[in-house]
């Protein structure tokens, strides 16, 4: 069972740390922190030693606009950590910043989500960088469960919940019942995909190139799984890939549609796999209740439309996607002990 011991000198907070953006949440303050899971390093040259200049937003406003000597580092891939040391700087970074802005104390406990699809040793790994980085004691909840929470399903109940997340980095699909995940799938493409299979597009049919940061602006102002009723044009500058000098070509949201085809269908298609393997008595109760999206990918005009007609199941799209995870961390952290009914994996406390 999951629970905080509650202690007036230690405060509690709830970490979303994702592919592409870190959400905190702080208990009785609500979300104080939306960041870009980015860092940048300037190379010092004496045997490998390295100088942290920027973090989140700051950091992702150099990403491809940086000098000799200094890069851009994203510590986290497909949700999982891939470099340990940057990944406990930037929890420190932002949970110094969180605690300061709040007027907490230092060392708090923390709640932190991972995929559920991951492996001991990487849920382990992120208990290990979370106490590294500052924590007293550190917990994970699978991120499926506080997503659901998040957004105000009725997951403790006998009752079918299906919760698809899409973040930057993978796209979880989960059904829940009596507090728990029944079925689980996950697939490595989500937001980030998205973006590079608008590079590779504007590549080949432009012999234009462009940075992961302009190709993102181009999915939020375009971008859509559906036609629509007047379609979207937009400007976009870049390199020609033929004499190397600038470009300016326009492009439409049907182009930008066909590019991200493969992807949308690849994550609708794990959506149907995860429908195919779970019981039919919660399929009964997921055609009733419907299917809630969540994460940044959520927001993809269309969606909820697209999916609705391939799956013949009700779509909804969470009120706050993009903060659905860390709302239900703050759920459970504000749950009085004696209520809750959430089983999550404790993987480690600190002392």
């Amino acid at each position: 069972m999951f629970s905080f011991r509650p202690n007036l000198f230690n405060h509690e907070i709830g970490i979303d740390i994702g592919t592409v953006n870190t959400v905190i949440y702080v208990k009785s303050k609500g979300v104080v922190i939306n960041e870009p899971s980015v860092i940048a390093v300037r190379n010092l040259g004496r045997k490998g030693q390295k100088e942290i200049i920027a973090f989140g937003a700051a950091a992702k406003k150099m990403v491809g606009r940086t000098p000799q000597g200094i890069t851009t580092v994203r510590p986290l891939s497909h949700g999982v950590i891939a470099d340990f040391e940057m990944t406990q700087h930037m929890i420190r970074h932002y949970m110094s910043q969180a605690t300061a802005s709040s007027g907490l104390f230092s060392h708090p406990r923390v709640a932190v989500c991972v995929p559920a699809s991951v492996t001991e040793v990487e849920k382990r790994a992120v208990v290990e960088v979370t106490l590294a980085a500052g924590a007293k004691e550190a917990f994970v909840v699978e991120e499926p469960l506080a997503a659901a929470v998040g957004i105000g399903l009725p997951i403790d109940e006998a009752q079918g919940n299906m919760v698809v997340n899409m973040g930057g980095g993978t796209c979880e699909v989960a059904v829940l019942s009596l507090g728990g995940i029944v079925i689980n799938q996950s697939v490595r493409v989500a937001g980030d995909a998205l973006d590079e299979a608008i590079i590779s597009m504007l590549r080949q049919n432009y012999t234009l190139a462009i940075g992961e940061s302009t190709a993102e602006e181009i999915k939020i102002a375009i971008g859509s799984v559906i036609p629509l009723e007047q379609e979207l044009k937009m400007d976009v500058k870049g390199r020609d890939l033929v004499d190397g000098l600038p470009k300016v070509v326009s492009i439409c949201s049907e182009e930008v549609r066909e590019a991200i085809e493969p992807i949308v269908t690849q994550i609708e298609e794990t959506i149907r796999s995860t429908i195919e393997r779970t019981p039919p008595e919660l399929v009964r109760d997921i055609v009733d209740q419907g299917i809630v999206l969540s994460g940044g990918t959520a927001n993809l005009r269309g969606l909820n439309i697209r999916f609705a007609d391939a799956l013949n199941v009700p779509i909804h799209i969470a009120e706050q996607p993009v903060y659905s995870v860390a709302l239900g961390l703050g759920k459970i952290l504000e749950m009085p002990q004696d209520k809750n009914r959430l089983s999550i994996t404790v993987e480690k406390q600190g002392v």
